[in-house]
């Protein structure tokens, strides 16, 4: 005869099985929303009172403590910092889509900003339509080559520019290379997209806008509490909405009235379609003014500074160097010649140039966590759970000093890419100064040209050394963030007209 059970001896035998399965489902559900590592925070704040005023070197620097991926809360906005190359990799290559959106500050909501720029614009049909614009239309290798005698004009005019002012200067005394580089740029963007100079170092023919462009480059590059706060956003604490406000204003209906000038002018008055043309051509009337006019300043934001601030780190480099800017300059004397002017072809034979440029991108990107990208959809990472919404830093100042890629990583050694086959075009993800993926900045065939001319033509065309006052040793190498990354302070250095 059985031997009858009480009910909870029937209940401890129906829970024995089913017990580990609900652990097990626990214990895989917890693992799914793992969030990274990362410092322990302060209430409401969180850690954004702990980068400090370099924040892409104080992120880097946890990865010693958290590893290569990071997690930091920033008042209201959870965020990821990825700090290694390998993690870079698998962010790009597996999970690009599902961080295709990206994060937008309060000032560049200002005048609807983020809706019309390509950088910042939602990941939809005005973006895609954007973007195939730029890659295809206007960067595309046909056209940059039609217009390299425009590039070859501006930089000709940067180098006369500073030939008269070493002229003025005492002996020893340096000038702010940077400084002739931005107008440069200023003025070549100018001529690609509305086939006019905007600026000239001893006249006031476009100082207005130049003005107002410089006002959005310096309010949008400074922390804003609001952005990690934005229940203050009604108060603006800083005051930073109300002088992007003004300035974006201003810069918006100066760049109107340039447009309808150029829209005014006779198409046989011009020998070439500039970016203006291919704009209202594949636009027509499907976009409004404003769009029309953001699109164009974030041109002007996006090339100047990348190029000035660039260029910039790249002679510092070099003058703190000096082997270096001896092997470089001896190379050019090879290949173009003392008697000739160099042109974009040269740049193809010219390695150790390249080199140069991408050393200095890989220890001095211009923006070192590029643009924040941010998450579609709650998603798992490297076995971490990353909810929808999470800010990320992809820190490519970071990753450009990732020992586990990089040999002697803090040394500028541009050696290190003779003959390696790594660029910066998007698919080597051990050096994305530019980004990589969907959201990769569009402007890199043109600032590939700049970059390369612009230094190349600077070396060329005058013998460098450092202010008087200033030796290798003593040069101050520290950085500060805004648009782009710049030094902290302005290198001064003395031309001597080489040819």
């Amino acid at each position: 005869m059985p031997i009858p059970l009480d009910s909870s001896l029937w209940y401890l035998l129906f829970l024995s099985p089913v017990v580990p399965l609900l652990l097990l489902h626990r214990k895989i559900s917890a693992s799914k929303r793992r969030l990274p590592p990362g410092p322990p925070g302060w209430p409401l704040f969180g850690n954004m009172f702990q980068l400090g005023p370099m924040p892409h070197r104080t992120v880097a620097h946890l990865r010693d403590r958290y590893g290569p991926i990071v997690w930091l809360r920033l008042g209201a906005i959870n965020t990821m910092a990825i700090l290694s190359a390998k993690a870079s990799a698998n962010f790009f290559k597996n999970h690009d889509l599902t961080f295709a959106e990206r994060t937008i500050t309060a000032t560049m909501r200002v005048h609807n900003y983020e809706k019309a720029s390509l950088a910042l614009a939602p990941y939809g049909s005005y973006w895609r339509t954007m973007r195939r614009l730029v890659t295809v239309d206007m960067l595309v290798a046909k056209r940059l080559n039609e217009t390299a005698h425009i590039r070859r004009k501006c930089v000709d005019n940067m180098l006369v520019w500073i030939a008269r002012e070493a002229g003025k200067l005492g002996e020893g005394r340096g000038l702010q290379v940077a400084r002739y580089v931005f107008l440069m740029s200023f003025n070549l963007l100018g001529n690609l997209m509305l086939s006019r100079d905007l600026f000239d170092p001893e006249s006031n023919e476009g100082s207005e806008f130049f003005t107002a462009m410089m006002g959005l480059m310096h309010w949008t590059g400074l922390p804003n509490v609001v952005n990690a706060l934005p229940w203050l956003g009604w108060l603006d604490p800083q005051g930073l909405r109300r002088h992007m406000e003004r300035d974006m204003g201003n810069a918006i209906k100066i760049a109107s009235k340039f447009v309808k000038e150029r829209i005014e002018k006779q198409s046989d008055e011009k020998t070439q379609r500039d970016f203006l043309d291919v704009l209202l051509e594949n636009l027509g009337n499907d976009t409004d003014e404003d769009s029309l006019n953001i699109f164009i300043l974030e041109i002007f934001l996006a090339g100047s500074e990348t190029t000035s601030s660039t260029i910039e780190w790249a002679l510092t480099e070099l003058l703190c160097n000096p082997e270096t800017l001896s092997k470089a300059k001896a190379e050019l004397s090879e290949v173009v010649g003392c008697e000739k002017k160099v042109e974009e072809s040269d740049i193809e034979n010219l390695p150790y140039l390249q080199a140069i440029i991408k050393e200095t991108l890989r220890l001095h990107p211009p923006i070192p966590m590029l643009v924040p990208r941010r998450a579609m959809e709650d998603t798992e990472f490297m076995g971490y759970f990353i909810p929808k919404d999470t800010q990320v830093f992809v820190n490519a100042w970071a990753i450009g000093r990732d020992p586990d890629v990089w040999e002697d990583p803090l040394a500028f050694k541009p050696d290190r890419f003779l003959g390696a086959g790594i660029d910066y075009k998007g698919s080597h993800y051990e050096l994305i100064p530019f980004g990589a993926g969907r959201r990769m900045c569009a402007g890199v065939p043109l600032a590939h040209r700049t970059l390369h001319l612009v230094l190349s033509s600077l070396l060329h065309r005058f013998d460098w050394t450092l202010d008087a006052d200033t030796t290798p040793s003593t040069v101050d190498m520290r950085d500060r963030i805004g648009i782009t990354m710049r030094k902290l302070e302005p290198l001064l250095a003395v031309p001597t007209v080489a040819i």
